[in-house]
């Protein structure tokens, strides 16, 4: 907002004065007294100013939309069709999903006004966020820094909570916290490869509905010149088992494989709560009915947490597995982790159990099964 708000007015007095103030002019000031403002200085030349405008703007893929455009929309069908062809004529990068009345809408476009008017056609849009492809590492031009070195290799992982968060940052990753309801815009995945400030970098998006986001993402920060791999984990338990392995002294190439191995060979499942009526893949589901998804899909309702998740460990489970991983929200129950831990030592044999505490996370339980 305000450092925004400070790069308009820089850009009118250069353009009007075709003078260009100086990066951190503006001093401390106590509250309540006007901050002493250094006196601008003179662009010598066309080659200086353009110069500027090349720092600015390196962060933004050439040719590439300015913005990305995200929001949350209440429409039905018929109108999130018309939405999908507009909105397929204003940019790239395009992704609508959801259903039964919501629907999470991302698009790149240059014209971030035309996205979301679109979206005010169709229906009643909201959390709108718009990020500028080109604003990202603005604020670091012409600072007068040496280049920080790179590191040689980092994972960036997005996380649905502040649990998860400490524990992927502990194992050394780069986080992005995603928020229920609120899924991280690829501008954000791109600033944190760049807060990673690595050669090459592994995405973990940990999420089925984050793959074209993270793959914008990945794009942006190769052309950039970070080499980027992008493992397709589906949720944060099957990114704990991938982060678990991974080892930076490896060839690149090799890391990935066994970190995509160990992600693949990690089935997943969540305990959430359910909104509305719904039909599922198991029956019709009620507001308030415990949902246990195992790889995506309903496969138990429930009226109990701890007896629905204890149902979808042993279906996970009849199909073998080494390690049960818990990652408890907020909402759990004090007792499920140890109601499961007990079950399962008493039911299979050499299976472990991991827990971690998860947070806010929009899901009452993360299951994984190694």
């Amino acid at each position: 907002g305000g450092r925004g708000l400070v790069a308009v007015l820089a850009a009118l007095v250069q353009t009007f004065t075709g003078e260009a103030p100086k990066a951190g002019a503006v001093a401390s000031a106590a509250p309540g007294s006007v901050a002493p403002v250094s006196a601008p200085a003179r662009v010598d030349d066309r080659a200086d100013a353009q110069a500027a405008g090349q720092a600015h703007g390196e962060a933004c893929e050439e040719g590439g939309p300015a913005y990305e455009v995200i929001y949350l929309l209440e429409a039905d069908d018929t109108a999130v069709a018309r939405l999908r062809a507009r909105l397929d004529g204003l940019g790239d990068s395009l992704v609508v999903v959801g259903g039964d009345g919501l629907w999470n809408v991302h698009v790149h476009v240059d014209d971030a006004g035309a996205a979301v008017e679109a979206g005010v056609e169709a229906g009643r849009p909201y959390r709108i966020r718009i990020t500028h492809f080109g604003a990202g590492d603005a604020h670091m031009a012409g600072a007068g820094r040496p280049p920080r070195e790179r590191a040689p290799r980092a994972v960036v992982a997005v996380v649905p909570g502040e649990g998860l968060a400490g524990l992927y940052t502990e194992a050394g990753a780069t986080t992005v916290l995603a928020r229920p309801g609120e899924p991280p815009a690829s501008g954000e995945l791109v600033e944190a490869v760049r807060r990673a400030h690595a050669r090459e970098v592994v995405l973990l998006p940990n999420d089925a509905d984050l793959r074209h986001t993270a793959a914008a993402a990945a794009e942006q920060a190769r052309a950039e010149g970070v080499r980027v791999a992008l493992i397709p984990t589906r949720s944060a338990v099957q990114g704990i088992a991938a982060l678990a392995v991974h080892e930076p002294g490896r060839r690149f190439d090799e890391d990935v494989v066994a970190m995509t191995s160990a992600a693949g060979a990690t089935r997943h499942a969540e305990v959430v709560i359910a909104e509305r009526e719904s039909w599922t893949m198991a029956g019709i589901c009620q507001a308030g009915d415990v949902l246990g998804l195992i790889d995506g899909d309903v496969a138990v309702i429930g009226s109990d947490v701890t007896i629905t998740a204890a149902t979808v460990v042993d279906r996970m489970l009849a199909a073998g597995g080494e390690m049960v991983t818990l990652v408890l929200g907020d909402e759990a129950p004090e007792d499920i982790s140890d109601h499961i831990d007990a079950r399962v030592r008493e039911s299979y044999l050499a299976v472990d159990t991991v827990v971690y505490r998860g947070g806010r996370q929009g899901a009452v339980l993360l299951i994984g099964v190694e």
